[in-house]
């Protein structure tokens, strides 16, 4: 039997981008999806109203703002075998729906799958630099630690998130990733594809520089894999 496969996006303020975001995720995945799950984080703005214009997309308030709260509430809330997690700014591309389904299928020990991002919106210059990155950095600590998740771009098993007892709540937003790979290794395998993925903006990279963005990744990467805390605690949204 196939699995179901929940989608969920946690979304804040992001009136702008929400309604990209649904109408690729809907129009790429051909009804692969068995729910869809907007998880507005305490908005301020028209999230909730962009997204439910959306038929078939489930509109959920979680007033404790914070991710990996909005990714507790999904958790909660999804119905589906495999709860798969986007931000609300990605454009998902055609086969990414299908290429869980044919993972998660095809292996029965795969805990959580994820892959890199690629910009739509950053320069040429930027676009070589995350390059770099994956290829000196990103890659190489994959293969020694053998887990890497990028929050914007994952699905897991739910089995596997009620054995973790859920996401950490305690983390505020650097690390939180690294922090579910870490956790989800613990129970089985977890796999980063580099064709596995997804389109999203660099507005992060813009915002606050794509040197400083890359060292508190790296730093709290480091900080959550070896002493199992991040060590930043505070994050600019950026909109």
């Amino acid at each position: 039997m196939e699995p179901k496969i929940t989608l969920a996006i946690p979304a804040y303020n992001e009136e702008n981008y929400i309604g990209d975001c649904l109408d690729h995720a809907i129009k790429n995945s051909d009804g692969g999806f068995f729910e869809i799950l907007v998880i507005d984080n305490a908005s301020t703005d028209k999230t909730s109203e962009v997204a439910g214009k959306f038929p078939g997309v489930r509109v959920i308030r979680e007033e404790k703002k914070g991710l990996t709260r909005a990714r507790q509430r999904a958790f909660q809330e999804a119905r589906g075998d495999i709860i798969a997690f986007v931000d609300s700014d990605t454009h998902m591309p055609k086969g990414w729906c299908a290429t869980i389904r044919e993972e998660f299928s095809r292996d029965q020990k795969l805990a959580a799958l994820s892959g890199p991002y690629i910009y739509y919106d950053i320069t040429r210059l930027n676009q070589f630099f995350v390059r770099l990155y994956w290829i000196f950095l990103g890659i190489p600590v994959y293969f020694i630690l053998h887990y890497m998740v990028v929050g914007g771009n994952f699905a897991i098993r739910k089995s596997i998130l009620e054995k973790m007892n859920g996401f950490d709540t305690t983390i505020e937003f650097y690390g939180e990733d690294t922090n579910i790979a870490r956790r989800a290794h613990e129970f089985g395998k977890v796999k980063f594809n580099l064709n596995f993925a997804m389109y999203t903006s660099g507005r992060r990279l813009a915002g606050q520089g794509i040197m400083k963005t890359s060292l508190l990744y790296i730093s709290n990467y480091v900080s959550e894999a070896f002493f199992h805390k991040p060590t930043t605690q505070e994050y600019k949204d950026i909109r």
